[in-house]
């Protein structure tokens, strides 16, 4: 299946306030219910694990409302691994109201080197060519001090069927036009790798997770 690049209307708010917030409730659905939570929490504590870390700064970049951060922030607090998160997304109005919330460009990230332990983020590489994907990876590294996290989706033909199939719990017709068009332009694993490969990072973890997602650890220095 060929990677079609393809408009998302929630990257440029295209609809109503109602419409934007179903649609936001709707990615918030299918990332507790489709992988999305679940594979942040693998990669955060494989990387508290290496690392004996108990505590964890993360910047999550492209963070929408914060619902999918906030949610492995609270299920890691139950396991003993502490997180002092931070929030970024190009558009204000996705990002509520609260601390640590910052509107901000993802390919020129608004912080010092080594701001935080780790930059994450979740349903956003796919929305980077080919080239811009190594370029918002090396500017995460650059903030981070220990490791990037990607989670995002994995393309392939049975999930881009299961998006169109969607359309009859989705809420918002945002969401109808925006999950099939991720999953056309999503990446492979292995596509993802040779586009890490370009990186300075010192070593890439990729894993399968949950109805067709990927998690990758870019680690900025050797470790485990």
């Amino acid at each position: 299946m060929k990677r079609i690049p393809s408009r998302e209307l929630l990257d440029d708010d295209a609809g109503t306030p109602a419409e934007i917030a179903d649609s936001l409730i709707d990615v918030r659905f299918l990332n507790t219910w489709f992988g999305g939570i679940s594979t942040t929490e693998h990669m955060v504590k494989r990387v508290a694990r290496l690392t004996r870390a108990s505590e964890l700064s993360l910047l999550e970049v492209a963070a929408g409302s914060g619902d999918m951060p906030e949610s492995v922030r609270t299920r890691l607090e139950r396991t003993g691994i502490g997180i002092r998160l931070h929030l970024l997304d190009r558009l204000p109005s996705h990002l509520g109201r609260g601390g640590n919330r910052i509107a901000g460009d993802a390919l020129h990230l608004p912080f010092r080197n080594a701001s935080f332990d780790l930059v994450s983020c979740c349903l956003f590489v796919h929305h980077l060519s080919p080239s811009e994907v190594p370029l918002f990876v090396k500017e995460a590294l650059r903030c981070a001090r220990t490791a990037v996290l990607i989670n995002d989706l994995v393309r392939h033909p049975f999930h881009l069927a299961a998006a169109h199939a969607g359309r009859l719990i989705y809420r918002s017709r945002i969401t109808d036009n925006d999950a099939p068009a991720s999953v056309r332009q999503a990446y492979t694993p292995e596509e993802l790798r040779v586009m890490l490969q370009q990186t300075a990072a010192a070593r890439v973890d990729i894993s399968r997770h949950y109805f067709f997602r990927m998690g990758a650890i870019v680690w900025k220095s050797p470790v485990g």
